[in-house]
């Protein structure tokens, strides 16, 4: 059958992006991060996120090459690998092989290859892998081992996070816990417990900077996400000191990971800028809220699978006026 070329309607724009380069172009942001968990991790982070990237990139290879039987592969295009690492960035180091294994495959398989592929999923595949393993595995996904064990791995050394202290401060009604939190220097740089995208609000703050000054993704998602938070941790803190200062909040957790690098995904967004801003201050009040009130101290990855559900929607709501077409009054 000959190839036939299909042509869509005017206007046609060009552009140099493509997907290969806007998918590799977030791996590169992610260096920082990266460097930032191999310093306080070591071993247990090179183990956790080379697990994790291997066993995404394998398992597109095969359901494509021998359940969906496609001739063109698609994993030099990036997202397979940058999938991995998002999964292996919500992870905490001393995590078991055969457990990310089980995340990869659930991320790849039923999070991203299931609806098509690439473009056609509607959750992040990534956050759909961390979301299984959280609630299958949640001893082990909520067991963190503390900064500067560099040559330990399963054997590592556990203890509580800053998000567990606020989430036992709001429990127990006692402001005092919250006296045993890192200061913000810590929180910042990366000195506390938690998965290894949790390490450094710092890093992740760079890598933001990169992807903005490319152009890979633009402001209006991680913006209006930590605007929001900061805004409603701030009045919570102000009603009742057992709630932890705005600025704690945004640097604890996987905030600054998930508003970033997970929230600003192409196909699980909106496209236009308006909607990007309801998608994020939706995102942000989600956050806040679960992780105030529900059962687990982090509400980002529940968050930002919720919105993802409603991006159809926002995108019908705030769709834009066709090429053309003048504005009512």
């Amino acid at each position: 059958m000959a190839k036939k070329l299909i042509v869509s309607l005017s206007p046609h724009v060009h552009s140099r992006d493509s997907v290969q380069k806007n998918m590799y172009g977030v791996c590169i942001a992610l260096i920082p991060a990266l460097l930032v968990s191999l310093y306080f991790f070591g071993v247990g982070a090179a183990v956790v996120l080379a697990a994790s990237v291997i066993s995404c990139v394998f398992f597109e290879w095969a359901i494509a090459r021998f359940i969906l039987r496609r001739e063109s592969l698609t994993i030099t295009d990036g997202s397979a690998v940058l999938t991995g690492l998002l999964l292996g960035f919500n992870l905490p180091s001393n995590l078991p092989v055969w457990i990310i294994v089980i995340g990869a495959l659930v991320a790849i398989g039923v999070g991203k290859m299931t609806f098509g592929g690439l473009g056609c999923n509607p959750f992040n595949p990534a956050l759909v892998g961390r979301v299984f393993l959280l609630i299958s595995f949640p001893v082990q996904m909520t067991t963190w081992p503390l900064p500067g064990q560099t040559t330990a791995y399963l054997d590592a050394e556990t203890g509580a996070t800053p998000l567990s202290l606020m989430k036992m401060a709001i429990k127990n009604n006692d402001a005092s816990v919250l006296q045993q939190m890192p200061d913000a220097i810590d929180l910042l740089v990366g000195q506390t417990g938690g998965c290894l995208g949790e390490v450094s609000a710092l890093a992740l703050l760079i890598g933001l900077a990169y992807m903005l000054a490319r152009k890979i993704v633009t402001w209006h998602i991680p913006v209006s996400i930590l605007l929001t938070v900061f805004v409603l941790s701030g009045l919570l803190h102000l009603s009742n000191p057992v709630y932890a200062s705005p600025v704690t909040v945004l640097l604890t957790g996987g905030l600054m990971l998930g508003a970033c690098f997970m929230a600003t995904d192409y196909v699980t967004s909106p496209m236009t800028p308006k909607g990007q801003i309801i998608y994020g201050v939706c995102i942000g009040f989600l956050t806040v809220v679960i992780r105030t009130f529900g059962a687990y101290p982090e509400g980002m990855s529940f968050a930002i699978l919720i919105m993802n559900a409603f991006t159809p929607l926002i995108n019908t709501y705030c769709k834009p006026k066709r090429f053309g077409e003048v504005a009512k009054k």
